[in-house]
């Protein structure tokens, strides 16, 4: 009774909790709409966190990165010179393979390089890869270094865009080519395994369904880690597949170190560029053009490096792109060598830098510098005859 000192009596009285209940829903959001227009309010308002993360994902994924790879374009660098003055006139030039983006590292670490000539680096562009400007700017800095012969060498699948860049300037400009060096390369998508070509397609249908797929590295750190499977996903007796936490961290710790965080990685719409380039790749019809004499021009000599074991290589089958460069480049003019390293996996110069450097000092140079006294002899025999 206290409670209603003070107050209206009737008012008391008129109280009434289901109206109460009615004032709510006559004044709720959307109470004077249809029922098609509610529900398309609430799907609006529920709409709106979605909007909320796809804007921070626009924001702060994709928009940094395509603004960063709109200053991009193929480079070439000064690594280091020849070790010997003699060796002036020839340049070793370093590309690296899927994922990728500048071999300046790969080839510091092979400091054996410089036996062979002056050691240059390609850092690509981007957005994508065009072995024809990437010969262009080769032969425009050889000319203008005064070098006549190149070396070119392609790590993984480096190597596809080493031979179709060897095939340009060995056919359309003036600039020799002394040779290709393969560092685990797959000729053909066969020569892909099948984990491998797996992760690589599953890149190519999210670029294509997903919007600033291109860019998002949010999108390349699933995927990455995606790929890695095998290596924190363990199935029992019975087949039932069972996290591994601990791998799970080594994994994401590698991904971000070695995929996301570094500024040397390449974009997902490079490395798309790259796998279709393996993909569509004419590189068995790169080494029959490399094959074909020309008069002017001496043979390129083809090297493939690999690791003795084959199954070392968790990448590339190995032993069928030896397969086919017998097939294609070996022949009984000596102009094929394969040279097999102890302790390596796929391509992994900076992770085994002897085994590759004591490679290329003790195999890979003697055979260069075989082949180019073969050529210059040749040359004085030609030139005899004339």
């Amino acid at each position: 009774m206290s409670d209603c000192v003070g107050r209206d009596p009737s008012t008391v009285s008129d109280w009434s909790n289901d109206r109460r209940k009615q004032r709510l829903h006559d004044t709720r959001i959307g109470s004077g709409l249809t029922g098609v227009r509610r529900i398309l309010l609430l799907i609006a308002l529920a709409s709106v966190p979605m909007l909320l993360v796809c804007g921070q994902y626009w924001t702060r994924d994709v928009a940094p990165e395509r603004a960063r790879l709109a200053q991009t374009q193929p480079q070439i660098f000064d690594i280091d010179h020849a070790r010997d003055t003699a060796d002036t006139s020839t340049a070793v030039v370093d590309m690296v393979g899927l994922g990728n983006i500048d071999a300046s590292d790969t080839a510091r670490t092979l400091t054996s390089l410089d036996l062979i000539g002056r050691v240059w680096a390609i850092r690509y562009d981007d957005g994508g890869i065009d072995t024809k400007v990437i010969s262009d700017i080769i032969v425009d800095k050889a000319q203008g270094a005064k070098v006549k012969r190149v070396v070119l060498v392609g790590h993984s699948m480096g190597g596809v865009i080493a031979l179709e860049v060897a095939q340009h300037i060995y056919r359309d400009t003036a600039i020799d080519v002394l040779g290709v060096v393969l560092d685990c390369t797959p000729l053909d998508l066969d020569g892909v395994r099948p984990e491998s070509r797996d992760a690589g397609e599953e890149l190519l249908r999210w670029i294509g369904w997903v919007p600033g797929a291109r860019e998002s590295r949010t999108l390349r750190f699933a995927v990455e880690v995606a790929a890695r499977e095998d290596r924190f996903v363990h199935r029992d007796s019975r087949g039932i597949p069972r996290v591994a936490f601990g791998d799970l961290k080594d994994v994401v710790g590698e991904v971000l170190r070695d995929k996301i965080l570094s500024a040397d990685v390449a974009s997902n719409g490079l490395i798309a560029s790259q796998f279709i380039t393996i993909v569509a790749s004419g590189a068995v019809d790169n080494l029959k053009s490399l094959a074909t004499e020309r008069e002017d021009k001496p043979r390129p000599a083809v090297v493939f490096l690999r690791p003795r074991n084959a199954l070392a290589d968790n990448v590339v089958d190995d032993d069928l792109t030896q397969k086919i460069l017998v097939e294609r480049s070996g022949g009984q003019d000596g102009t094929l060598l394969v040279a097999k390293l102890d302790n390596t996996g796929h391509a992994n110069p900076n992770q085994r830098p002897v085994e590759y450097n004591t490679a290329i000092a003790d195999r890979i140079v003697p055979f260069l510098q075989q082949i180019s006294a073969a050529n210059a002899s040749r040359e004085e025999l030609s030139a005899g005859r004339r």
